[in-house]
């Protein structure tokens, strides 16, 4: 199949950023065509700003090269390069199915699809992969933008049978006749981001001794033999956690720690933290918006930092949290996941860590016993599991600007340059970019 023609002005807006820092502007830039067979170019409806988008902004990301802005896009296909149709046996299913006018969301990496990171399910480290919206790759804050290895990268929205879900066929597309556009384009990034926080905690050997109810190292073995150890106390089976950053990941994780926690029965002790009360305001209206059944049996409680430290020292009884979700990616962060965590936990970090050293010496890791999780999310991985919760909890991701929404607002470009003032300030919470839409 030959690539399609373009929009004939040949010419687009894009948000693109300029080094060193905080410089954003509106420009109209040429409409990016098809570079290799494997290319598709999208037509983007939603674009977003991620909180990841601001170590650029900030000029803390290393770059030094203008380049259009964003990693969040969902859209439909607008051309196709040579590889896509007919018989692809062996490649993704996309290249043989993927078709001009589907509507997709694409993870905010590129993922090959075939080598062997991606096969184990590690998209986010493939070796063909990119970021989108660095000098590398153009950003989807564009009206339209260029996907590289497009069959491995994309999500077909239009054909959900390309894909796999806990729901059954019927349920699948039951559930895509009614999501928004708006809250789809949450599968780009932050859900599945935050989806992996709880999934690498909940999962972590460090607790499985709550989550099996028997001690290390028994815990590993289902036919454990007889012990002459105490066993286990109802109070032992309590799992303390901590999210530590309350911006749209945040929130995320939060409502995916919950599902789990709510689906596993497990009891719980939980306490999101952030410095802004804008920021603890809103997770504790998500708490009381979602049912009992979304958030099972336990205590819940939004705290600043110093308020975190005596919350989890009242509750733990000075023993600290199991585990600790840090979604910042700063040392104060770090510093204060590593103060609330417990011998023997875990601190999960899916925040973009820059350039400083981690604040932390030998002789406190060794003392903890702790363990720690880094890294970028493999976000086409986790798009399976994220859009289930997705369609579980459209009373936060399904709305737009209530108190308990995920998204704040819809905006046109012409406001990007204060979107991401205000932003990089916590004034506002996750913003959607509309490219088509008229100019304030």
């Amino acid at each position: 199949m030959s690539s399609t023609t373009l929009p004939p002005s040949g010419e687009q807006k894009a948000i693109r950023w300029y080094p060193p820092s905080y410089d954003i502007r509106v420009e109209t830039i040429p409409i990016p065509k098809i570079q290799h067979p494997d290319d598709a170019i999208v037509k983007v409806t939603f674009a977003a700003l991620c909180g990841s988008d601001l170590h650029i902004y900030r000029g803390h990301g290393g770059v030094n090269k203008d380049h259009t802005c964003g990693h969040e896009f969902i859209g439909e296909v607008a051309a196709l390069g040579h590889s896509y149709g007919g018989d692809n046996t062996g490649r993704p299913s996309l290249y043989s199915s993927l078709k001009i006018g589907d509507k997709v969301v694409s993870p905010f990496t590129v993922n090959c699809g075939e080598c062997h990171a991606c096969r184990l399910g590690y998209t986010g480290r493939c070796p063909e992969g990119f970021l989108f919206g660095s000098p590398a790759l153009e950003g989807g804050q564009a009206q339209y933008v260029r996907v590289p290895k497009a069959g491995g990268t994309l999500f077909n929205l239009s054909d959900p049978s390309t894909w796999s879900s806990n729901l059954s066929s019927e349920g699948k597309e039951k559930a895509l006749a009614t999501l928004s556009d708006s809250s789809l384009l949450m599968l780009a990034d932050i859900l599945p981001t935050g989806v992996f926080a709880a999934l690498q905690a909940i999962n972590h050997p460090k607790v499985a001794p709550i989550i099996t109810g028997k001690p290390w190292p028994l815990c590993f073995s289902q036919n454990a033999p007889s012990s002459n150890q105490v066993g286990l106390t109802d109070e032992d089976r309590i799992l303390t956690v901590a999210v530590i950053g309350l911006g749209p990941v945040g929130i995320c994780a939060t409502v995916s720690m919950l599902d789990l926690l709510s689906t596993r029965q497990i009891p719980y002790k939980f306490v999101a933290v952030d410095p802004l009360e804008s920021r603890r305001e809103k997770v504790t209206a998500v708490y009381k918006t979602i049912d009992a059944a979304g958030k099972g049996n336990g205590e819940f409680a939004a705290c600043s930092t110093d308020e975190a430290k005596d919350k989890v020292k009242e509750w733990t009884g000075d023993v600290g949290c199991t585990a600790v979700l840090e979604v910042v990616g700063n040392t104060s962060a770090l510093t204060l996941a590593y103060d609330l965590v417990r011998a023997f936990g875990v601190i999960v970090s899916v925040g973009v860590h820059g350039e400083p050293p981690l604040p932390l010496t030998g002789r406190q890791v060794y003392n903890k016993n702790v363990s720690f999780d880094f890294g970028r999310c493999p976000a086409r991985a986790m798009f399976p599991p994220a859009f289930d919760l997705l369609v579980k909890r459209q009373d936060v991701f399904g709305g737009i600007g209530q108190p308990a929404s995920l998204v704040d607002q819809v905006v046109d470009f012409s406001q990007a340059a204060e979107i991401y003032r205000a932003f990089d300030k916590g004034e506002v919470g996750k913003v959607i970019f509309d490219p088509w839409q008229a100019q304030a």
